[in-house]
């Protein structure tokens, strides 16, 4: 591996991982830093979201419904061609319900991320969100 793919590799997994932790600290500057403008978005509902405003738009409207949240990532599969990449990513979220603290719905899922380098920083140009499963639990 050559230095240039490595240090390519590590970036990319630094966006989602920006990604991340900007949901978790709900920090919608540094979330929204990770998409490319024309940002394509698939799997969260049935709605296909189209640029990276519109959906940061969206993500801090539905974020209204939880308290605390985390997301924990597996480890990443990342496949680099040049200034492109194509990133498999499986992740954990736990999120507590803003009307019932006591309550949290936790997610399976798998990222599928399509990366693209612009002006020098790697960007998300196309974000599927692949449910493995959810679970509602209540600690009441």
């Amino acid at each position: 591996m050559s230095e240039q793919n490595a240090a390519d590799r590590f970036a990319v997994q630094d966006v989602l991982l920006n990604y991340t932790c900007a949901v978790d600290e709900r920090d919608m500057v540094q979330y929204r830093n990770c998409f490319a403008d024309d940002v394509e978005v698939v799997g969260f509902g049935e709605e296909v979201f189209h640029g990276g405003d519109v959906w940061t738009e969206y993500v801090t409207e539905a974020l209204k419904a939880y308290g605390p949240t985390q997301h924990m990532l597996g480890p990443m599969f990342a496949k680099i061609d040049g200034d492109v990449a194509h990133t498999r990513t499986d992740v954990q979220a736990h999120h507590y319900l803003i009307d019932a603290p006591k309550t949290t719905l936790t997610l399976w899922a798998t990222y599928k991320s399509d990366m693209k380098k612009i002006d020098g920083e790697w960007k998300i140009t196309r974000h599927e969100l692949v449910s493995r499963g959810t679970r509602i639990q209540s600690d009441q």
